[in-house]
């Protein structure tokens, strides 16, 4: 398997590396996870305390229902949030599929573009391509997460590796896309997507995990987003077994938990 590295970590080959997240949309379907201006490198230095090797700004709720923003409101809010972070020495993700706002956002410290749009805009292809930054690139087909099942899941990446193939991008994480991110899509794909992770291993690149506290768990647990910690842990220790390289939570001290003990375990890491 091919590795990918992000500002020196490793993703790919050990241990799964630890994304925190941090919403600066107050939309956010999660509000425990809304992070004030004033409170982000606080809450960042935490997470890298805690065990978090990446941070992942993101200034969009992208949920579906969610209150849609401008572009040059998502920009206000993330270049806000970079400012904080300039000169922390922190690995920095930007949650973004949006050219105007990625330009402006290479002009701080960020070191890997997290592209839910899995490069279907040709110029942030070629952004990222230009400035060799590594991606985060999510199965998508024409708009983030139209994938209503495992087997358009999997078409959908084999059209993201190609894009990145013709953008000269060569480092880069998939991520298949779990949750609801167009309202076709139902729980029973995102648990079958779950099941079958292991099968994605045949793309040869490192695969995220994004599962925390997404609706999918909810559908079975019957709790909302600030009650899904156990469900997405036990999803998440599944992931590992299949193979996860990266690990995107809103919980990073209870995740590293888990990967220590599964790692008492013997756990091997691909």
């Amino acid at each position: 398997m091919q590795t990918c590295t992000i500002n020196k970590i490793k993703v790919g080959g050990g241990r799964p590396v630890l994304m925190g997240i941090i919403n600066i949309s107050p939309e956010s379907f999660f509000s425990g996870s809304y992070v004030p201006d004033e409170k982000i490198r606080i809450k960042a230095e935490a997470m890298v305390e805690q065990g978090a090797d990446i941070i992942d700004i993101g200034g969009r709720s992208t949920a579906p229902g969610s209150r849609i923003i401008s572009i040059a409101e998502e920009k206000e809010r993330l270049i806000s949030a970079l400012k904080t972070l300039d000169g922390s020495g922190i690995s920095i993700s930007v949650d973004t599929m949006y050219p105007d706002v990625l330009r402006s956002a290479l002009n701080h410290d960020v070191h890997v573009v997290n592209d839910i749009s899995g490069l279907a805009n040709p110029e942030i292809a070629k952004i990222m391509g230009e400035h060799k930054i590594p991606g985060i690139l999510m199965a998508t087909h024409h708009t983030p997460g139209d994938c209503r099942n495992f087997q358009e899941t999997v078409l959908a990446l084999e059209t993201v590796t190609n894009r990145a193939k013709e953008a000269g991008i060569g480092e880069y994480v998939l991520d298949p896309g779990v949750g609801r991110w167009i309202p076709e899509r139902n729980p029973d794909a995102d648990f079958e997507l779950c099941r079958r992770f292991h099968e994605l291993s045949v793309f040869e690149r490192p695969l995220l995990a994004a599962v925390s506290r997404k609706s999918f768990l909810g559908s079975v647990t019957g709790r909302g987003p600030e009650n899904r910690l156990a469900a997405t842990l036990a999803v998440t220790t599944g992931l590992v077994h299949s193979g996860a390289a990266m690990i995107r939570t809103h919980d990073i001290p209870e995740t590293k938990d888990l990967i220590e003990v599964l790692s008492a375990l013997g756990e091997e890491y691909n």
